[in-house]
């Protein structure tokens, strides 16, 4: 490993090492796909992995107007990945489909007529991919790995491609940016590097969900406000979904593993739902008059963080939904 301007530069076994290590108290439900387009490969020497993430950086603050780069990770032309924001940060890469997600911006042009991928950062991808999955208990499909292409870019209704979109991760990324081509292509590698850790599905452990009410909330060796801060745990971000393993005197367990504790005071309980509908669309209010801001697909999962006459609130926003279009 190697560390520059807040940044480490990893192979992919050390990646591998480090996610399976990390402890991490937001719940990940997606890992989003994109592509640098600019930068490309044209812009990258073999030794400059950190002067560009730093600069991805500049623009996203300075042009942007973000508080970070906009991606967790970036997977560079010779395979390795460099991080980038927080994993207790939502990212900042797809509109209105940031919350519980991870992104993944692959260095280069993957459009037709554009970069030629290189096999080892095909090899990463898969990899990565398949560690992050591994990592959060994610099933490999359509609605845990996402392509940027699939979403809108005015207001990111996803419409799987039809208008109105980027192309991103590239028309040529893994024999295509649409559904079919990511079921047909780069899904089967992702199983198959998964194929002696298949994903496991037993969440009974898990007593309740809660979503942070407080801007930054701090994490503690101990159930008391007295006891020290965990060393290695940031505050975690407003909004963001924890796992509760165990309740104590007002404070709340958020690994099976640590002693890990944040304030219950400071938290709400959410529940977390699969859609059951082919597709269900999302309002600006709990009720058919209010107008259709999104959709989601079949046996996506979301979290419900109010509930008003048969409806539910799917964010901290103005999303709702039909409760009987979910299952708890």
């Amino acid at each position: 490993m190697e560390a520059k301007y807040g940044f480490t530069k990893m192979t992919v076994s050390e990646f591998e090492t480090w996610i399976s290590n990390l402890r991490i108290g937001r719940t990940i439900l997606k890992i989003q796909q994109h592509h640098t387009y600019v930068p490309s490969y044209i812009h990258f020497t073999g030794n400059n992995h950190f002067d560009r993430q730093l600069a991805m950086k500049n623009y996203h603050v300075n042009q942007n107007g973000w508080q970070d780069i906009g991606q967790h990770f970036t997977i560079f032309p010779d395979g390795t990945v460099v991080t980038g924001r927080s994993l207790e940060k939502s990212p900042a890469c797809i509109t209105n489909q940031n919350a519980n997600a991870i992104c993944i911006e692959n260095f280069g042009n993957f459009d037709h007529n554009g970069d030629v991928m290189t096999n080892v950062q095909k090899d990463a991808i898969i990899a990565i991919t398949a560690a992050l999955c591994k990592r959060f208990n994610l099933p490999v499909n359509s609605n845990t790995i996402v392509y940027h292409h699939w979403f809108r870019l005015d207001n990111g209704v996803r419409n799987n491609g039809s208008g109105n979109n980027k192309t991103c991760p590239g028309t040529n990324f893994f024999g295509g940016n649409k559904v079919p081509d990511f079921e047909n292509h780069f899904a089967p590698l992702v199983r198959a590097k998964l194929g002696g850790h298949p994903i496991k599905t037993d969440t009974s452990g898990i007593l309740k969900y809660v979503s942070v009410t407080a801007n930054s909330l701090n994490v503690r060796t101990q159930p008391d406000a007295g006891s020290a801060k965990a060393a290695d745990r940031p505050g975690i971000p407003l909004g963001a979904v924890l796992r509760i393993y165990e309740e104590k005197d007002g404070w709340l367990k958020i690994s099976n593993t640590q002693s890990n504790w944040v304030a219950a005071r400071y938290a709400v309980e959410v529940k977390r739902a699969t859609v059951n509908a082919t597709v269900l669309n999302v309002r600006t209010g709990p009720g058919t008059d209010f107008p259709k801001v999104d959709r989601i697909e079949k046996d996506q999962e979301v979290f419900v963080f109010e509930e008003v006459n048969g409806w539910c609130k799917i964010d901290l926003g103005d999303k709702w939904v039909t409760r009987s279009y979910l299952n708890f």
